[in-house]
């Protein structure tokens, strides 16, 4: 699959609403948008497989060959698509400078806590849990 954009992409953002959390299967996605008639798929198009949400009119695509997402559309935006970040190795023009749906987001999520790197396991970072202070006489 060979998806393609002009440069530069309208926005980037990060989304850390459910539908996004489950689509992907990660903590949140990054999405680029771009205006449809500035994006091409360039291979693979007989692949495409499409899920539309009939209560929200939102349509997600995938390959149905890997499974992996392929673009996100909604009613609201009809001329725009929005792709996931991941999905281009190069440059897209726009850095991921926002966040939505951040009420939403999963109470497991990393939120850019120290880390330190775990002893014998070369290349694994943890983060060490807070010191807890003793509760006050009395409390328990």
């Amino acid at each position: 699959m060979r998806l393609e954009i002009d440069v530069p992409a309208v926005w980037a953002w990060h989304d850390h609403s459910p539908a996004s959390r489950h689509a992907q299967g990660a903590a949140y996605a990054t999405y680029v948008g771009s205006w449809r008639s500035r994006f091409r798929i360039l291979e693979g198009e007989d692949h495409i497989r499409r899920y539309e949400d009939p209560e929200l009119g939102t349509a997600r695509s995938f390959c149905g060959t890997c499974g992996t997402p392929l673009f996100y559309e909604r009613p609201r935006s009809p001329k725009m698509v929005n792709i996931p970040r991941a999905l281009f190795a190069e440059r897209t023009g726009r850095e991921p400078r926002y966040h939505t749906s951040v009420e939403q987001m999963a109470d497991w999520t990393w939120r850019g806590e120290k880390m330190a790197p775990l002893k014998a396991y070369p290349g694994v970072m943890f983060v060490r849990p807070r010191k807890s202070r003793p509760a006050p006489d009395g409390m328990f």
